[in-house]
């Protein structure tokens, strides 16, 4: 096994982002690929999706050169009935874990623990049945808590609830962070929302405030210099001193807008469902076929999405006049010349 590639700014990609699918059976209002294609249920792949074999045969390849961590997601992974075998067959070396909305989770998550996951994150954007409706265009919301409950019964815990944080769903966050903190096992991310995105800056809060109003409730604090991210101990009702994992809700900020530190250490790459390869979620341009999944091209088709790299999003990505983010021309200039 050859150790990790590294990138033009020193960053070793130790992990892998895979989504399985664009469906998903929700149409939340903030996501940059709302619900599409048929989404009934679990059914085999699309013609436009990467295969079982597809999948496997990348991460086997991947793993040759030190990735550690595979993190499944989508559109909706878990509408893919073949995902248990795609845990499964995953190299005993990685990690596996997976990003879901949590509706297909009970009757699921069992299957999914025995055949290797060890992680799972759940995206629940608040705590009240009508509000998430209005947020995810769904009526799912008693479907995902009993997921969760099925993924804590099935040992994945903890289990990682992901809120992103916007005008829609700021007052809710109160009651997402008290949710947390009085329920073993549960952690919640809340996720700065990034309007470049979805093309709605109007949206956008300040997650500054909701730092400074963590940073007084909070019982513990912890700064993690990696990504420059602040995880906030949170006490439950019935918590005693001192608050640690134990017997508090851990409640983390994930904000990458104007964060440089949160990509200058970032060691993923992303594989769409089609079975492109690209460097960052924020780039379109850098898309790179694996052609008919020969090892050979998977190989060499890594080793150049690695090395095409940017390193901050802030460089690729910057504010017009009106505070829009677009694509920085005078960057891509400049990587055109130096290549």
């Amino acid at each position: 096994m050859d150790g990790p590639l590294e990138d033009d700014f020193g960053r070793e990609v130790t992990g892998v982002r895979v989504s399985l699918t664009d469906r998903c059976n929700f149409d939340c209002v903030y996501c940059h690929n709302e619900g599409l294609g048929d989404t009934r249920g679990p059914m085999e792949p699309d013609d436009n999706e990467m295969t079982a074999d597809d999948v496997v045969r990348f991460l086997e390849v991947v793993a040759e050169f030190g990735v550690g961590k595979v993190k499944f997601t989508g559109g909706e992974p878990m509408l893919r009935q073949d995902l248990e075998e795609i845990v499964r067959r995953t190299p005993d070396s990685m990690e596996a874990s997976m990003t879901t909305n949590g509706t297909f989770l009970p009757g699921r998550a069992a299957d999914l623990k025995d055949a290797g996951l060890e992680r799972v994150n759940v995206s629940q954007d608040a705590i009240d049945p009508e509000a998430f409706a209005e947020i995810t265009q769904s009526g799912a919301y008693e479907q995902v808590v009993e997921g969760v409950t099925a993924a804590l019964d099935a040992g994945l815990a903890p289990v990682k609830l992901n809120m992103v944080v916007f005008e829609h769903t700021a007052g809710y966050v109160e009651g997402m962070v008290e949710h947390a903190a009085n329920n073993d096992g549960l952690r919640l991310q809340l996720i700065e929302y990034m309007p470049e995105l979805t093309g709605h800056p109007e949206w956008n809060i300040d997650i500054g405030r909701v730092h400074d109003w963590l940073d007084d409730l909070a019982a513990r604090v912890e700064h993690r210099e990696m990504h420059n991210r602040t995880r906030y101990w949170i006490a439950g009702d019935d918590a005693e001193e001192p608050i640690d994992e134990s017997n508090g809700g851990m409640v983390e900020i994930v904000d990458p807008v104007e964060n440089p530190n949160f990509c200058a250490n970032c060691h993923r790459v992303r594989v769409t469902h089609e079975g492109y390869l690209k460097g960052c979620l924020n780039r379109t341009d850098d898309l790179r076929s694996m052609g008919e999944m020969s090892r050979d091209e998977i190989r060499e088709t890594f080793r150049e999405t690695v090395a095409n790299r940017v390193p901050y999003y802030g460089e690729y990505m910057v504010r017009n006049d009106d505070g829009e983010w677009i694509v920085n021309d005078a960057y891509l200039t400049r990587s055109t010349s130096a290549d």
